[in-house]
């Protein structure tokens, strides 16, 4: 599910950035989803909620 979310941000980060131009909110989406996937690798597939 986590990994989900931060390949659904990726995709919004690259769309942004080569097609909107959209600035800061960029960058946000980037680290958020960097973060996610961060979060879903640290807990591993034993820790579901």
């Amino acid at each position: 599910m986590l990994l989900t979310i931060a390949a659904v941000l990726l995709v919004l980060w690259l769309l942004g950035f080569f097609v909107l131009h959209v600035g800061t909110v960029i960058h946000a989406l980037i680290v958020i989803a960097v973060v996610v996937a961060i979060v879903h690798f640290v807990r591993g597939r034993g820790a579901r909620v």
